[in-house]
């Protein structure tokens, strides 16, 4: 199986996905974050497509290997429209779940996430361009739960 977790920074993408890989079997995890550190030196704007593009690559590679992935990304609509066009044809399921806390529980420091101005400006801007609120997937208020009750939301849902 592919598990797409979206949502604004500081939704809990990353927390939960680690959450998930220790409770599915052979689960690799791809943070996309990650990805984008190998190209720190380019402008965001030019380095979110080869992020997708490498993105695209490991979900195909681990899911030749038999592995389930889970990825943890902003997904806006037109992320989600070239994943799926990209991901077709494969033989696994693809889930996806966007995190969406009230915008004051995002803009808070949660966790050992400190809040740069970066960070506040990028969570206003994904609540307004939509990345809380999506018109595809599953939406998941997690204001009021821990990581791992979001987690098991989650694994009711695909297995």
């Amino acid at each position: 199986m592919i598990i797409f977790i979206s949502g604004p920074i500081n939704s809990g993408k990353t927390t939960v996905s680690r959450i998930l890989e220790r409770r599915i079997k052979n689960l690799a995890v791809v943070e996309v974050d990650d990805l984008k550190k190998m190209i720190e030196w380019m402008p965001l704007v030019g380095a979110m497509s080869i992020d997708l593009k490498n993105m695209i690559s490991l979900v195909k590679s681990f899911t030749e290997n038999d592995l389930n992935t889970v990825v943890a990304y902003p997904i806006r609509k037109r992320d989600y429209k070239y994943i799926m066009k990209n991901l077709e044809g494969l033989k696994q399921k693809i889930y996806f779940f966007t995190l969406s806390p009230k915008i004051e529980t995002a803009l808070k420091n949660r966790g050992e996430r400190k809040l740069t101005y970066w960070d506040v400006r990028k969570i206003k801007h994904h609540y307004k361009i939509g990345i809380a609120n999506p018109s595809y997937g599953e939406i998941i208020d997690n204001t009021n739960q821990t990581p791992e009750e979001t987690a098991e939301i989650i694994l009711s849902k695909i297995i």
